[in-house]
């Protein structure tokens, strides 16, 4: 209950209010598909309009490869182009997507990701990415939706994500959709079936496939 108030105002002291709130954690790197995301919200909101002043997505992209001026322009670009779908969309009181280009440590995403009702793992390209295991670990409530880009790694083993394909704003718009909507047995159901994923395949049995893949070799 503590991490969840906690949560609670966090997002209180950056204005957020609303009674949906998804959440996306990456590097800003272009192989996060930020860009595709944003463009997917945008999406959401056009097909959607009661969730106008309803939800708000919270972005953490931490700062990477600043020195790098490719990583720097694309850091620039994000920025633009949430600042173009906040300008569309809203009002006095309200703002789609709120960005944070820094850093936050895991005591600091706990809480946040204990009270996001979906968080965004829409890679283009990815390894097993571990943001969407982490926030499966935090739901000991067993709530909350995971959107699972199909290029990730953690899609093998995350069957009760609601998977994507990130280059498609219409097909990631209906998965927020859906997870919006999505009943609380729903939820449970899937979320119980993915922790118990991530509390199996740990350290431990991947070590025993890594060597018993190596093993096969010889």
């Amino acid at each position: 209950m503590i991490f969840y108030t906690i949560g609670k105002m966090f997002l209180e002291k950056l204005g957020i209010h609303t009674k949906y709130v998804g959440l996306g954690v990456d590097r800003m790197d272009y192989t996060k598909g930020l860009l595709e995301r944003f463009k997917a919200v945008e999406f959401f909101l056009d097909a959607y309009p009661e969730y106008k002043e309803n939800f708000t997505f919270l972005q953490i992209a931490s700062p990477s490869r600043e020195s790098v001026p490719k990583f720097r322009q694309f850091s620039e670009e994000v920025t633009n182009e949430s600042q173009r779908i906040n300008d569309k969309f809203k009002t006095k009181s309200w703002q789609p997507i709120v960005l944070l280009k820094e850093h936050h440590s895991h005591e600091e995403l706990g809480p946040l990701f204990k009270i996001a009702n979906v968080c965004m793992v829409t890679s283009l390209h990815d390894g097993m990415n571990l943001v969407a295991k982490e926030y499966i670990a935090a739901r000991d409530d067993e709530s909350g939706v995971l959107i699972l880009s199909k290029f990730t790694g953690a899609v093998r083993d995350l069957k009760g994500a609601i998977i994507v394909n990130p280059y498609s704003a219409e097909e990631t718009s209906e998965a927020i959709n859906i997870a919006l909507n999505m009943s609380l047995p729903e939820q449970h159901k899937r979320m119980k079936k993915m922790r118990e994923s991530v509390k199996s395949y740990n350290i431990f049995r991947w070590s025993a496939e890594f060597i018993r893949a190596i093993t096969s070799l010889s």
